[in-house]
């Protein structure tokens, strides 16, 4: 699935979203990830200043990847839980 990102809060909607359909816990992301369950959960929730590296070894263990294009005129709003 795609998800439209903006903003870090966007990103982390977004594989809160995927993690969830995975069926993972933060935990079991963690270990997959080796990143910290703490991290993930301020990332999940908009509130981390995350480094770029901490978010492709999540997109890694989550199978995903970002692809970067031009800005559309669409909304980030059912991004939100």
């Amino acid at each position: 699935m795609n998800h439209l990102a903006r903003r870090p809060a966007d990103i982390g909607h977004a594989l809160r979203r995927e993690r969830k359909k995975k069926r993972l816990t933060q935990g079991e992301l963690a270990s997959k990830s080796g990143v910290w369950q703490e991290t993930i959960s301020k990332i999940e929730n908009g509130l981390s200043g995350a480094k770029l590296d901490t978010v492709f070894d999540l997109c890694a263990a989550l199978d995903l990847e970002l692809v970067v294009t031009d800005r559309s005129h669409g909304t980030t709003d059912f991004l939100e839980d």
